[in-house]
């Protein structure tokens, strides 16, 4: 029995997809809180457990006779504390695993173990990490660094601007941005999912083939749409103001400031990184043409 969480998200939809069509899946569970933004068919194929997996009750029932999780702690943009958040939801999952017997866990972290410091969002991931494994359960922390659908709700303003935008305080240094598609955290955890010949505890790099700076980043971009799109640095400051101005709390935008500091600082996002075809083949090229481009367009 595998439990899938924010199965209507980015990386829970496509991974519920590929469990859906997989013959050897077996049943399927999945905590949601709005069940209707689950594709019909879906919905018809799984059961169906509506809530909060940061509800313990709802989590426990969900993994009652489950060996198999697939975790991630959706964001907040409204928490008044980063770690907080990610405690509230991990401290239920702890408990969980040792009531109910759960096995294996396949969880969404980011590249930065023993490196990050004072990083915000990727700090409190990390620490995630950490105390899921302190129970001792089987454990798979996948670990992408930016997520190249990062870019997607930049969507309009290359459009109609050609301009999207990265927040940085070093706008003269061209470093470079390891990136990974959503699509390869997907397959990589249905993969794990699937599977029940692994054990112990690991990180499972997904950095993939590329090593663009953002400003060749913006250079693909154009290629694929054939015109002009360039890349405009933003300084962090202006970032975190701008995050306040949209609604975010004042703990969401300064763990954002910090984490992108921390990128742009200490390099684990960078090419030191090297990248890892198995688990993340999708060049950033490919990325545009399949994904960036159809919702410009569109």
């Amino acid at each position: 029995m595998i439990v899938v969480t924010t199965p209507t998200g980015q990386i829970g939809r496509q991974l519920l997809d590929r469990l859906l069509d997989a013959p050897d899946a077996g049943p399927l569970r999945v905590i949601v809180r709005d069940p209707a933004r689950l594709a019909p068919a879906a919905r018809d194929r799984v059961e169906v457990f509506q809530g909060s997996h940061s509800d313990p009750d709802v989590l426990g029932a969900a993994c009652a006779d489950a060996d198999r999780v697939f975790w991630l702690v959706p964001p907040s943009p409204v928490t008044d504390s980063v770690a907080g958040h990610f405690r509230a939801f991990t401290e239920p999952l702890c408990e969980v695993i040792e009531a109910r017997g759960v096995q294996r866990v396949v969880a969404v972290s980011t590249l930065g173990r023993k490196i990050a410091e004072n990083a915000g969002q990727i700090s409190a991931s990390l620490a995630m990490d950490e105390q899921i494994m302190s129970t001792g359960v089987h454990y798979r922390a996948l670990c992408p660094p930016f997520l190249m659908e990062n870019l997607l709700g930049q969507a309009p303003s290359i459009r109609d601007s050609g301009v999207f935008r990265m927040p940085s305080d070093t706008p003269h240094v061209a470093h470079v941005l390891r990136t990974c598609a959503t699509a390869d955290i997907a397959a990589t955890a249905a993969r794990l999912l699937l599977a029940d010949s692994w054990s112990g505890q690991e990180d499972v790099p997904l950095v993939g083939p590329d090593a663009l700076t953002p400003e060749g980043m913006a250079e693909v971009v154009s290629q694929v749409l054939g015109r002009p799109v360039r890349m405009e640095r933003v300084g962090i400051e202006d970032y975190r103001r701008a995050l306040l101005g949209r609604g975010a709390s004042e703990a969401v935008a300064q763990g954002m400031a910090d984490m992108t500091r921390a990128i742009d600082e200490q390099g684990f996002y960078g090419a030191a990184a090297p990248s890892t075809p198995e688990t993340a083949p999708t060049a950033f090229r490919q990325w545009c043409e399949e994904v960036l481009k159809p919702a410009v367009l569109g």
